[in-house]
């Protein structure tokens, strides 16, 4: 991290992926695939130490939900097999438990919640975008689930969008331990501003407050 980066609270969105229980629960329908990696890089006690932090800071925070029905997908002739068999197991189902918040990790009165993805990409057919433009935000600062999929689809169209985009590297996780590292140490790079840890950033938000 270098002194120059700053995240001033009316301009910085800190964005949440897909906190949800079916892959933080022990009874999510996704963690028994993804549990243990969770659990190797002690991503709830982290991802609670970044968001305490950041509502002390008072820096904007936004919820990306997943979420799919039984329409999610027609408007498309082919669905990729990943996304076929969320629909086949109903995976982060809509109005379901595992669609819902992790409690630990949920969301508060006046934090910003958005409409819910059905891929990867959490600007895709949702309001991130109008959210983003409509709180000031032009710094993004993206956590959660997982490593190599949502928070780096959503990271890059960020970048395409003309966003200062950060990755915090001990903020995230995904399936396999190969994977995380792919996407931390190859994709976060070329597609990020910067790539920090949780402390980094907060450390940086802190100061940025004294200015």
């Amino acid at each position: 991290m270098t002194e120059q980066l700053i995240y001033p609270k009316s301009t910085t969105g800190l964005i949440l992926i897909d906190l949800l229980n079916d892959f933080l629960a022990e009874d999510g329908k996704m963690n028994p695939a993804i549990g243990e990696q969770v659990k190797s890089r002690n991503l709830i006690a982290n991802l609670t130490r970044l968001i305490e932090g950041a509502r002390e800071a008072g820096t904007k925070i936004f919820y990306a939900p997943h979420g799919l029905d039984e329409h999610s997908f027609d408007d498309f002739n082919v669905v990729h097999p990943v996304f076929q068999g969320g629909l086949a197991n109903h995976i982060f189902w809509k109005g379901s438990y595992g669609a819902d918040f992790y409690p630990a990790l949920r969301p508060r009165d006046g934090e910003t919640v958005l409409t819910q993805h059905r891929m990867y990409d959490s600007f895709m057919g949702t309001d991130l975008q109008e959210r983003l433009e409509s709180q000031g935000v032009e710094k993004v600062v993206f956590a959660g689930l997982t490593s190599g999929t949502c928070i780096e689809g959503t990271g890059r169209h960020a970048l395409e969008a003309g966003y200062h985009v950060t990755f915090l590297a001990d903020g995230v996780a995904d399936f396999t331990a190969e994977s995380h590292r792919a996407a931390v140490d190859i994709a976060y790079p070329t597609f990020g501003h910067a790539v920090l840890s949780i402390d980094e950033f907060l450390t940086a938000v802190n100061n940025s407050a004294k200015q």
